[in-house]
């Protein structure tokens, strides 16, 4: 199975930091192993870590990356670098090459976007072209890559667990 980490650049700790949270819980419940935060939030990196520690699972949150350099060091390991960005190509016309690909960097942007992105990624990816947002972007990205596969992931050192229900809330403590 492709190995996936998401490179969030553009985070803007005043403002982002709900979206940048969901971006982290996204990437990690649709099968992604971690995400580089191209800012400094430890509030951000502590709040997924706590979700990892009771809900499991083996994500990597780590946050001060410089997206440069965090591109530059994946593309030299072998790694792809896919941009999410509603200007780029379709992503049904590469799903198939991506889940070929060994690692895929996955950029997303908060703010406007360096334009230096663009020439730095092996893959300029829109979900649609339409405006829409980073988190729902990463979604339809990861499920596509996994063909769903994700939706059915156990996170082992789980704490606790949803046992899913149609008419109610129910949990399980492990």
């Amino acid at each position: 199975m492709t190995e996936v980490f998401v490179l969030r650049i553009g985070h803007r700790p005043e403002r982002d930091q709900r979206v940048t949270t969901h971006v982290g819980l996204t990437a990690r419940a649709l099968g992604a192993r971690g995400m580089y935060l191209a800012s400094r939030d430890s509030g951000i990196v502590s709040s997924i870590r706590d979700v990892v520690s009771r809900w499991g699972g083996d994500f990597l949150i780590q946050d001060e990356i410089s997206w440069k350099k965090c591109i530059r060091e994946w593309k030299k390991s072998g790694g792809v670098v896919v941009h999410l960005t509603m200007y780029g190509e379709r992503l049904p016309h590469h799903e198939d090459t991506l889940r070929q690909k060994d690692r895929i960097l996955v950029v997303v942007g908060a703010e406007k976007v360096p334009g230096e992105i663009f020439g730095l990624a092996d893959y300029n990816i829109a979900v649609t072209g339409q405006p829409h947002s980073e988190i729902s972007s990463l979604a339809v990205f990861l499920d596509r890559l996994f063909l769903g596969r994700e939706l059915e992931s156990d996170f082992p050192g789980a704490h606790i667990r949803i046992i899913p229900s149609s008419d109610g809330k129910m949990t399980e403590e492990l």
